[in-house]
């Protein structure tokens, strides 16, 4: 989706910020339960929850437990990573889509659906 798109689906965000990263110029549309990033392109790069209220047809979101992220995601890899603890679904190669289950104290505190970069 475009920004407008975005804005058209969700309104008016509730903050924008703008930046520079690794990466480039990115924008970011924070909204109360999803952030959308726009990471040097046109169209959504990543969506971000941390809202319990956004979740898998099969239930599994933040506040789950690795467990049930396993049980309803069932393709999910989980391991630790740099010290992270997190449930993947999909390959982390470029302009692939990954989602990413993070685990904090063995429940998910976001979840991550993005386009791998590089």
């Amino acid at each position: 989706m475009t920004k407008a798109q975005v804005r058209a689906k969700l309104g008016t965000p509730k903050r924008v910020v703008n930046g520079r990263n690794e990466f480039g110029r990115y924008t970011k549309f924070v909204y109360l339960r999803v952030t959308v990033l726009f990471q040097g392109r046109l169209k959504v790069s990543a969506m971000q929850t941390m809202s319990p209220f956004e979740r898998t047809v099969a239930g599994a979101g933040v506040g789950s437990s690795e467990a049930k992220v396993k049980a309803a995601v069932p393709s999910a890899r989980c391991s630790t990573l740099s010290g992270f603890r997190q449930c993947v679904v999909g390959a982390f190669k470029p302009g692939r889509v990954v989602t990413a289950f993070q685990i904090k104290h063995g429940r998910v505190s976001s979840v991550v659906v993005g386009i791998v970069l590089d």
